[in-house]
């Protein structure tokens, strides 16, 4: 696998609000967890939607993974439309503005401003088609929320040409939480403790 999609809830869905949610760094790390075997294993590029959340989460721990362990592994944003974020409050738009400018590459599949959910489908296909699989960040148990359609396509394509279709759910996440804490200081228990 050498180009993998990386896409997942919009942080709305996820009720996070600001770059200073603490659920944030658990995410990116159960990204990080899921990215270094494959990145061991060949993968070149992490790719995503650039849409506020897990998507550009992903790049932060793309772009952490290329300064810190494998400065081969590349990030791209392939947005659906130009200036996807000209709507979004201005801490967000300075978000988006330095990850843009760490990414290998950002594009827009339609060189318009939002005109209509078809530049959401094309870039979709597009995304699907440049790609070798899926890194997905949703929880269907949690509730439809916007990863629902991406998901419903890669499956499509999995039955069809064997497509790689990975998770990352709530549970993931949960242990990443827990490793963390067990990992803080006071939190070591061994056998004399028990």
């Amino acid at each position: 696998m050498k180009n993998l999609l990386v896409t997942g809830y919009r942080a709305h869905e996820l009720n996070i609000f600001n770059q200073k949610h603490e659920g944030i760094p658990y995410i990116k790390q159960a990204i990080i967890n899921k990215l270094i075997p494959l990145i061991e294993e060949g993968l070149e590029w992490v790719i995503t939607p650039g849409q506020y959340g897990v998507d550009l989460w992903a790049c932060e721990a793309a772009i952490e993974l290329r300064k810190t362990l494998y400065p081969q592994l590349k990030c791209s944003i392939l947005a659906a439309y130009t200036n996807p974020e000209e709507n979004w409050k201005e801490d967000k738009q300075e978000y988006f503005r330095q990850i843009t400018e760490q990414v290998n590459y950002y594009g827009a599949v339609s060189k318009q401003p939002y005109n209509g959910v078809w530049q959401l489908t094309a870039r979709d296909d597009l995304l699907l088609r440049k790609t070798d699989g899926l890194l997905l960040i949703y929880d269907e148990d949690a509730g439809e929320a916007s990863p629902k359609f991406i998901k419903l396509k890669a499956l499509k394509k999995q039955q069809q040409e064997g497509y790689p279709v990975i998770t990352i759910s709530a549970e993931d996440i949960e242990s990443v939480v827990n490793e963390a804490r067990m990992d803080e200081p006071g939190m070591d228990f061994g056998p004399e403790d028990v």
